[in-house]
């Protein structure tokens, strides 16, 4: 998967100016950017940012984010504040210049917006954590990448470990005979995005 750093600095601007402040910070930042990826990957084949995703214990984390935001800061793009936070300290980020018309189309934001608003909006940080502590975090060991074709187990239906070992098999061989991985159909992503726009209040 290759990364794309001038969409990574697009979501996070978007981010930050879809989301109040006291309602971001760090957790739910790096869940926004995983449940985005991984969910564009499943629905297209391909991710928005590639960024890479490893397993933390407070779930999912973008491995690019760190870095990408100390950038962001020097450039003026960003404001990243320390706020306290039930006695202790969080980050706040404050967007400082608009964003890049063009850098993201249509059904990326369309799908960026849907996922602001289910991490942002109806979860706290710890409650957006333990949700990503789903197959694919569990599946890998702590530290390790978490790889892109584990996202089709975050789609409801019911397969199990074994059957999505026979499926990592599957996908091997079609990309290996160079068939349309599109024409096959893993779990059900509209269920998935009917779940998310229920938790919205769209549905």
């Amino acid at each position: 998967m290759q990364f794309d750093r001038s969409k990574l600095k697009a979501v996070i601007l978007h981010t930050c100016r879809a989301c109040r402040p006291e309602r971001l910070g760090a957790v739910k930042l790096h869940k926004v950017l995983y449940f985005l990826d991984m969910l564009r990957y499943v629905q297209s084949g391909s991710a928005v940012t590639g960024a890479s995703y490893r397993k933390r214990p407070f779930g999912p984390t973008c491995v690019p984010l760190l870095p990408m935001l100390n950038e962001m800061q020097r450039e003026g793009l960003l404001e990243i504040r320390d706020v306290e936070y039930y006695g202790l300290l969080k980050k706040e980020y404050i967007a400082r210049a608009p964003e890049t018309a063009g850098a993201l189309n249509d059904s990326e934001l369309a799908l960026l917006d849907e996922v602001i608003e289910f991490v942002c909006e109806h979860n706290s940080a710890k409650t957006i954590s333990d949700y990503s502590h789903q197959l694919p975090w569990e599946m890998a060991d702590f530290g390790e990448e978490i790889p892109y074709r584990s996202a089709y187990l975050l789609i409801p239906s019911p397969v199990s470990p074994e059957a999505f070992d026979a499926t990592e098999q599957g996908m091997k061989q079609l990309e290996a005979s160079g068939s349309d991985r599109n024409s096959v159909v893993f779990g059900d992503f509209g269920a998935f995005r009917s779940r998310l726009k229920q938790a919205n209040g769209t549905a």
